[in-house]
């Protein structure tokens, strides 16, 4: 390479490095001495080149590192290391100053003699102050989190290792910061949701899902156990690489117990004002049973007189019947409103159980009434307890007359409704069936609609109501998942609504209704064990069942029922269950043990059975023959339908 060529490059060399703003690249020779200037350094540090050219560079320094030799000790390391790099405050011309990088290589002649050395200054003022603002909102942050005590926050590695601890965690869970790092989080769960495998579950739901939560006990460090609820979220890096997990705790133990406490004192106080309301009405009871038993007594003595004389009897027996059963009537109604209502809620017709109530509507509300039934023609079926739903409309029936003195017409009609997600506070989202009782009788004003719910709370004159018919049907209606609406307005009328929610029935449990109506013969004679303390009961029952073409064996306890089915099979017991040593219900368990699936009906006059019994057939007392022959049949029906069932699919298909 010529020497023409030489300094041609040299000078093009010269001109890029002058043309550089983006960084300081200026000479120094061995002392310190700024020999050479660029576009760069002048934008920085504010110097012209013939301000600067043969100064010392130690003018950029502050003066905090001129006063510690810093100069002198980054060309030393230059010179000796063959290279220094450095960050730290450089002052400008007017005084102001700046974040920069430094580069300082030494320059060297071919024999190695130190010809001066190469700068390079970049301004990093900026990136350090968005760094600075960024570590300043870490440590705010972390402050926060670190600071909260009534939520335990912290960080979990992919595979659920601890990795911080807040003053919370600390505080609920008892373990300090150095006794958890590193240990796993399931160590915080019980032993058997470990064994279940839920910890490995949470972080998986979180890590596919995008979040997990759940509440349930954890564990403290003294093994103490608290409720609490769980929020796990996954942390990721840009790429979508998993970093680990952030896990929220709140311990709500206290909660959870005042909320348990809050229920019970509810149930107590309800419980409380409904055997206070049976208090109050034990005189009116027992003056109406009295007239009851007089009807009843008085009639069947004058039967027997006018049967000793051949005379006509049907009047008296009539007389007593009816006595009898509204006797019965009133009974079931003091017991279901003294007992905690404990609902069979099934698949409901409607239509055919509202159709079913005509005659009961027609001689309840009195021939001043005109019942008025709107039904579409298809209607599907709801999700209630029956016997409570004819309750309640029969319950609604009667307050709509009694809002019509001088008569008028009840309208009892249904629809199908369906509410959208949000769209009520009181129901959720889906299917239900509205059954309303509307009438055209005197109506409520605001004041008194607003409170027609309250239990209690009654507009009819002393004597006349307990102000607890509403009250009951709105708590029933919520037993079932549904909602009670009211709407009136004076001298137009009133219209009160049941929601109750839709259910559909089963495809394969259709076809096993229709298979079992086509092979149960409600005729066939059956052998059947009935059992009673009570002889005269027992007499009563066996006699009814003898009348129905039935053979009949009688037992009067448990143990007499057990033995006489040891020595023989039958097809259906109907037991009491209120019987000394032996409850029907525990009767039943041992018929279970000993021949399973044999049909039991269980007698009672109680409101309630045990909570493992009330699936079981039940039959109140007192009872018609009538009703006695339904429920034998409803057994027997039940009885073939769990044999269809456990014979397998293939009786469920449609040739067979």
């Amino acid at each position: 390479m010529t020497t023409a060529s030489t300094d041609e490059t040299g000078n093009r060399f010269e001109l890029m490095v002058q043309s550089v703003t983006a960084y300081a690249i200026y000479m120094l020779d061995p002392m310190g001495i700024v020999a050479s200037w660029n576009a760069g350094a002048r934008r920085f540090k504010g110097y012209e080149a013939d301000e600067i050219i043969g100064q010392h560079f130690s003018r950029f320094y502050t003066p905090e590192d001129q006063a510690s030799d810093v100069p002198a000790m980054a060309l030393y390391a230059a010179e000796h290391e063959g290279r220094f790099e450095a960050e730290g405050w450089r002052v400008r011309k007017d005084g102001g100053r700046f974040w920069a990088n430094v580069v300082i290589d030494p320059i060297r002649a071919p024999d190695g003699e130190l010809l001066g050395f190469a700068k390079i200054t970049r301004d990093l003022t900026e990136q350090r102050a968005a760094q600075d603002a960024l570590r300043a909102s870490e440590d705010r942050f972390r402050l926060l989190v670190q600071s909260v005590t009534d939520y335990a926050i912290y960080m979990l590695d992919p595979v659920g290792t601890v990795t911080s601890w807040n003053m919370g965690a600390e505080r609920f869970k008892g373990y300090k910061t150095e006794e958890i790092l590193g240990q796993n989080f399931a160590r915080f769960y019980s032993d058997e949701d470990r064994l279940a495998g839920l910890p490995s579950r949470a972080l998986h739901t979180a890590q596919s899902v995008g979040r997990f939560e759940a509440e349930g006990w954890r564990i403290r460090k003294d093994g103490s156990r608290f409720w609490a609820n769980v929020v796990i979220d996954p942390i990721r890096a840009p790429d979508g690489e998993l970093l680990g997990f952030a896990k929220i705790t709140r311990d709500l133990t206290e909660r959870r117990e005042a909320q348990r406490a809050l229920d019970e004192a509810r149930d107590a106080i309800v419980q409380t004002q409904k055997m206070d309301a049976i208090g109050k009405l034990t005189g009116g009871v027992a003056h109406d049973f009295n007239n009851l038993l007089a009807v009843i007594v008085g009639s069947l003595d004058l039967a027997r007189q006018r049967l000793a004389t051949g005379g006509d009897i049907s009047r008296y027996l009539d007389n007593a019947m009816t006595a009898a059963e509204r006797g019965a009537t009133l009974t079931q109604r003091m017991l279901a409103f003294a007992r905690k209502q404990e609902l069979k809620l099934q698949s409901v017709d409607c239509v055919a159980l509202v159709q079913g109530m005509t005659e009961l509507f027609r001689t309840t509300l009195g021939a001043a009434v005109m019942i008025e039934i709107r039904f579409p023609p298809m209607l599907g079926a709801a999700h209630a307890d029956p016997s409570q739903l004819e309750l309640a409309l029969l319950n609604l029936a009667v307050n709509a007359r009694d809002a019509m003195p001088d008569g008028g017409r009840i309208i009892v009609e249904a629809a199908h409704m369906i509410v959208a997600a949000g769209e009520r506070p009181d129901l959720g989202a889906g299917d239900y069936i509205r059954l309303s009782v509307i009438d055209e009788g005197q109506g409520m004003d605001i004041a008194t609609l607003e409170r027609a719910r309250e239990p209690f709370f009654t507009t009819k004159g002393v004597g006349k109501g307990t102000g607890l018919g509403l009250s009951m049907v709105h708590g029933f209606a919520q037993q079932c998942g549904g909602s009670l609406t009211i709407a009136s307005e004076p001298g137009i009328g009133t219209n009160v609504s049941l929601w109750l929610p839709m259910t559909e029935a089963d495809a394969d449990a259709r076809h096993i209704a229709m298979v079992v109506e086509e092979m149960h013969d409600p005729d066939t004679p059956l052998v059947i064990l009935a059992v009673d303390d009570d002889d005269l009961v027992l007499m009563n029952t066996a006699g009814m069942l003898e009348d129905l073409g039935h053979t009949v064996f009688q037992a009067s306890s448990g143990t007499d029922a057990l033995r006489l089915l040891e020595r023989g099979s039958v097809d259906l017991v109907v037991t009491d269950h209120a019987m000394p040593g032996m409850t029907g219900a525990q009767l039943a368990d041992a018929i279970e043990q000993m021949q399973p699936g044999l049909p039991v009906v269980i007698v009672t006059g109680f409101a309630e059975l045990p909570p493992h019994a009330t699936q079981r057939l039940r039959l109140d007392k007192p009872f018609k023959q009538a009703e006695l022959a339904r429920i034998v049949a409803t057994a027997m029906r039940a009885a073939l339908a769990s044999a269809i069932v456990e014979r397998g699919p293939d009786l469920l298909r449609p040739d067979c």
